[in-house]
């Protein structure tokens, strides 16, 4: 066991030495390499830790939202219908909310305006989301302005920002009182834009669903699990469009490696037919080759990942972050919490390490078998 220890060690120095002594062609094929593992490691990091956030996020979300259809649109809900639902076994809580959109031309984003009344607001006060603050430039105390269905303009006072660590979906809000969005909108007293309940046991959830749909048969209930797949199916959507954009340079790489790993120049090929003659045997020669493509890959894919990873968190993925956040305008700054998924880790390993690694011991395989006078002559 010792004496292989030592001959793997004895290798490696081997197969060192000679990266070195082609430096140039081994640094441009390590920076490409780096280069591509950083980009798709960037992308599964940024994408992964965009699900979790979304998740983390929507866990205080309501587990039903039931909204009113009239001709396949959503409608206003009158108020009676929380009693037409009756009782339902499991759910905790039920009420009606109010919330909508306002555009603003001044910063040409749209608003989302909702009532809370659990934060005390007067007539006159608001809650905005950081985006919200930063694009309009103000802060708690200044004043914001919106106008009213009728065109009447309102002017309310900034109470309090929301934190900032909710801003992947609060960056567009706006709270407000629900004398203030009545007055807005124009929604008249005994509606609702939706209602929203709270179910004790999540295995009820589609049950409850059920008989809400069989009460209420103009409505249609929205689960939060559903809520959560449209978001990852959004990151998905959004993560393939910059995978088949950088599709052209993962080619242009593939081929790249291919050449370099598969064409052996004049100088490898007499290197192995000198090791050939002094002694080496077959198995010597496509081991240290081996560890040669391994050395170039793995030295890549830890570059390429720890950067990818300082880039997405560190960094806030500047790269990439307007085409997987996909704000229009009111893009939300927060910082992402590390989440790393090995199955991630291990199929971007598997996809750029192991093929490199392949492509570099099939041409060695038949340069060492060939007659060693022949190679060097």
């Amino acid at each position: 066991m010792i004496d292989l220890i030592r001959k793997q060690r004895y290798l490696i120095d081997f197969t060192l030495s000679s990266l070195l002594r082609r430096k140039g062609k081994n640094l441009g094929l390590l920076l490409v390499y780096t280069l591509i593992v950083f980009m798709l490691a960037s992308i599964m990091l940024f994408t992964h830790a965009l699900r979790q956030e979304a998740g983390m996020v929507l866990q205080s979300a309501p587990e039903i939202i039931l909204q009113r259809m009239v001709a396949g649109r959503h409608a206003l809900v009158p108020a009676d219908y929380l009693e037409k639902m009756g009782s339902l076994r499991g759910v905790t809580d039920k009420k009606g909310r109010l919330w909508g959109y306002f555009y603003d031309p001044t910063v040409k984003a749209n608003y989302t305006m909702m009532v809370d009344e659990a934060r005390g607001l007067t007539a006159m006060e608001v809650v905005i989301g950081a985006g919200i603050a930063r694009a309009k430039g103000i802060g708690i105390g200044d004043y914001i302005s919106f106008r009213a269905y009728d065109g009447d303009a309102f002017s309310f006072q900034v109470k309090e920002i929301i934190n900032p660590v909710t801003e992947l979906v609060s960056s567009d809000l706006v709270l407000m009182s629900e004398r203030a969005y009545r007055a807005t909108f124009g929604v008249p007293d005994g509606y609702f834009t939706d209602i929203v309940l709270k179910v004790r046991n999540p295995r009820e959830v589609r049950k409850i669903a059920e008989k809400l749909s069989m009460r209420l048969p103009d409505t249609r209930p929205i689960l939060r699990e559903e809520i959560l797949r449209t978001y990852d199916s959004i990151f998905s959507w959004r993560q393939g469009i910059v995978f088949v954009l950088l599709a052209g340079a993962i080619l242009a790489f593939v081929i790249f490696a291919w050449d370099k790993a598969s064409g052996l120049s004049a100088e490898e090929k007499r290197e192995i037919g000198i090791l050939k003659a002094v002694g080496w045997e077959t198995a010597d020669v496509l081991r240290m080759k081996f560890w040669e493509g391994a050395v170039i890959s793995l030295s890549a894919f830890i570059l390429g990942y720890l950067s990818a990873y300082a880039h997405v968190f560190y960094g806030s993925a500047t790269l990439f972050e307007p085409v997987l956040k996909g704000w229009a305008v009111l893009y939300p700054e927060f910082q992402l919490t590390p989440f790393i998924d090995g199955l991630q880790v291990a199929t971007l390993f598997f996809f750029t390490v192991f093929p490199y690694i392949v492509a570099t011991i099939i041409p060695i395989w038949k340069a060492s078998i060939t007659d060693p006078d022949a190679v060097m002559r």
